[in-house]
């Protein structure tokens, strides 16, 4: 800003300055004129100059005025190319005021009008930002909508006609009462681990997800989830696999979150890589990071799907359904988690297997024992 003034204090000092020698020049010219005109009104009488001569007499007494007119005009003179300029401006501006924001101000010539000009294009470029934004949060607020009360409605009706069905005795033995009690028991668990999903993904966009930092063997995590996972993935018909570095590895993160980060990626693997049997978790170290990664053997994702699997409510599988996909937020919600930890998340997926890898900095300890 201080800069842009004095800019502007120097041209107009040359301005004046220029302004005041050009005047004085076109006064000595005049000058010169009069007194060539008297002198040869003295030389040759008979060519009756005096009545000439007398006019340009009394306009001497004018010449202050013709001085500061002349003044004014090289004034004028030069500042015609900004008021052209800043008439070019004035049309722009009215364009980017009355919603045309795409449009910008012609950026010319050398002096503070085109740092004016460039800020006005910064400022139309920022509200063009702003009213894409706008728009993209509105849309995505809809289809948030849109998707909670899809994911929602799918169990809470079940659960509904189930219990409507125990609640008006429609059950022939009390085999078959259990078998809806159960079946309701399932929904509610589905619709709670919905509402958790849809609250903690919520949370951690507005960073209000609370966060228990300590220090956290990332290899000891993994190992003693693939434990707990053991039942559930026999069940499937698949067996966990580990391998792990025999020194600890150890991050600065909430246990807790990255252990919702694991299930997240062990459960999304389940669900996909049934076809593979086998689930692989390898843990190492990776210069100054830890590396985590979550591997399995089922079909593999899509080349069109890569960019898109960590994005809310993403689905590889078009269709909504419960059985074939979760809630759509467990990739997303991990992805959040490890961001926020510092670290980054990223999916490789061939004919072979499809591999989920984060990775998180180690600690300042972990890295002077090295």
């Amino acid at each position: 800003m201080a800069n842009s003034t004095m800019k502007m204090v120097r041209r107009l000092v040359f301005q004046m300055i220029g302004s005041l020698l050009l005047s004085m020049i076109g006064l000595f010219v005049l000058q010169s004129v009069f007194d060539r005109i008297v002198g040869i009104a003295l030389r040759y009488p008979s060519l009756h100059l005096f009545d000439l001569v007398n006019t340009f007499g009394g306009a001497r007494v004018i010449l202050p005025l013709v001085f500061g007119f002349l003044m004014i005009l090289f004034m004028v003179l030069f500042n015609l190319r900004r008021y052209l300029y800043l008439s070019k401006m004035l049309r722009s501006i009215g364009s980017v005021s009355s919603g045309r924001s795409r449009e910008t101000v012609p950026v010319q010539q050398n002096n503070e009008l085109t740092e004016l000009a460039i800020r006005i294009n910064e400022l139309a470029l920022r509200l063009q930002n702003s009213l894409e934004e706008e728009r993209r949060a509105e849309q995505t607020k809809n289809e948030l909508i849109t998707n909670v009360s899809h994911d929602l409605r799918t169990p809470l009706t079940s659960l509904m006609g189930y219990l409507e069905l125990v609640d008006q005795d429609r059950y022939r033995d009390e085999v078959e009462l259990r078998q809806y009690i159960a079946i309701a028991h399932e929904k509610a668990v589905r619709l709670n681990e919905l509402i958790r999903d849809l609250f903690d993904y919520t949370r951690m966009r507005n960073e209000q997800l609370p966060f228990q930092l300590q220090p956290v063997d990332l290899a000891e995590l993994a190992g003693q989830l693939l434990t707990e996972y053991r039942l559930s993935l026999l069940e499937q018909g698949m067996e966990g696999r580990l391998s792990r570095s025999s020194s600890p590895l150890v991050v600065y993160g909430d246990a807790g979150k990255l252990i919702r980060v694991f299930e997240n990626l062990l459960s999304n693997a389940m669900q996909y890589g049934k076809i593979g049997k086998y689930i692989d978790i390898a843990v190492r170290r990776e210069g100054r990071l830890a590396v985590a990664e979550v591997i399995n053997y089922g079909e593999p994702i899509p080349l069109v799907d890569l960019p898109y699997v960590f994005d809310r409510f993403y689905r590889v599988e078009k269709s909504r359904n419960e059985h074939t996909g979760g809630s759509g937020l467990g990739l997303a919600i991990a992805k959040g988690i490890v961001e926020q930890h510092g670290g980054a998340i990223e999916v490789e997926s061939d004919g072979q297997r499809t591999v989920f890898r984060f990775r998180l900095p180690l600690t300042e300890i972990e890295l002077k024992k090295s």
